[in-house]
């Protein structure tokens, strides 16, 4: 009996590896067919995104230098900059929002992109000054949470409330979240090496694009 338990401990064993060789060969066949066919699945994104926002003047679409699958979308001076100890939208940053979401919706969500962007995340900011303040750390961080939900929940309603041809909501909802980072990233002054302040209390839009391991999932399941 226990020659029998063990020898079927030995098949299960052997086909649990076969199987994860299996998975790894796949895996190393789709990296070698990308780059055999010169495929970069964000440089080919941040591309095309440079295409459908170049009507947006000043919107301006960056690679992530610490994230090779993250593109940023930087939007123009002054929009959605927010003022002291306020998470309230700007009216220009609102009046931009109701152009601009419907055109990034649209343009993630359509079938050139579909298979390839993961997730849109607003990010919010603050200045230093609030680091000052009693328990500096977690007030900065929920005011900069507080901007990034005020811009998600800003853009939903523009949605919801447009009935734009072609949007699936549901779907744009399902990739876009909010998140706070406090005075992480403040932004220097070049010329004066300090902060402007004005220009760190701000969100940006950070668009993931799948890995070749997530595009091999989804295609799977799909």
């Amino acid at each position: 009996m226990e020659d029998k338990h063990s020898h079927s401990g030995l098949e299960s064993s052997f086909t649990d590896l076969m199987t994860s060789l299996a998975v790894i060969f796949i895996l190393l066949l789709c990296v070698s067919h990308n780059q055999a066919l010169g495929i970069n699945t964000p440089q080919k994104v941040f591309m095309e995104l440079q295409k459908e926002l170049k009507d947006f003047s000043g919107v301006e679409v960056k690679r992530d230098k610490n994230d090779p699958l993250c593109l940023l979308i930087i939007v123009p001076e002054g929009l959605l900059q927010f003022k002291t100890d306020k998470a309230d939208i700007p009216p220009k940053g609102d009046e931009f929002l109701q152009s601009f979401i419907p055109k990034l919706a649209l343009t993630v969500d359509s079938p050139k992109f579909r298979n390839d962007i993961n997730s849109i995340v607003v990010e919010g900011y603050t200045d230093s000054q609030g680091a000052n303040k009693p328990g500096g750390i977690q007030y900065n961080w929920r005011l900069s949470q507080e901007r990034s939900m005020a811009v998600v929940s800003e853009s939903l309603l523009i949605l919801e409330e447009g009935h734009f041809q072609g949007i699936h909501v549901n779907d744009f909802v399902k990739m876009l979240s909010a998140s706070g980072r406090g005075d992480a990233k403040l932004i220097i002054d070049k010329k004066t090496g300090r902060e402007n302040m004005a220009m760190s209390r701000r969100v940006i839009f950070k668009i993931r694009v799948r890995s070749i391991e997530q595009r091999l999932v989804k295609d799977i399941t799909s």
